[in-house]
């Protein structure tokens, strides 16, 4: 079950990452609000998943899935370019997060 809740809060850090990116200095509400939020339940999921993951596992495989969500909806959407070594690098990152389930 903790790693359920660790990739869900992983899958809300890309959300409240990408959040950020829009809320133009904390000047437009809807994204804030999206922000704080996904922030907030991230932030809770993280902390419940380390209940019984080890801490590093646990925070490198929430960063990491987030940093792939995030960069990929970039790309999808044209915020960010897109190559073949950006999507072998971030396969990398996919790789290393799925090696750190199979071992934990």
């Amino acid at each position: 079950m903790a790693w359920i809740v660790l990739v869900v809060s992983g899958v809300l850090e890309a959300v409240w990452a990408t959040a950020l990116g829009k809320v133009d200095g904390f000047s437009r509400p809807a994204p804030l609000i999206v922000f704080v939020a996904g922030l907030v339940l991230s932030m809770v999921g993280l902390a419940v998943a380390m209940r019984s993951l080890p801490t590093g596992t646990a925070y490198a495989v929430w960063v990491g899935i987030g940093a792939v969500l995030t960069v990929a909806y970039a790309m999808t959407t044209g915020g960010e370019s897109v190559s073949p070594l950006k999507v072998a690098f971030l396969l990398a990152i996919v790789g290393g997060v799925v090696g750190l389930k199979v071992i934990t």
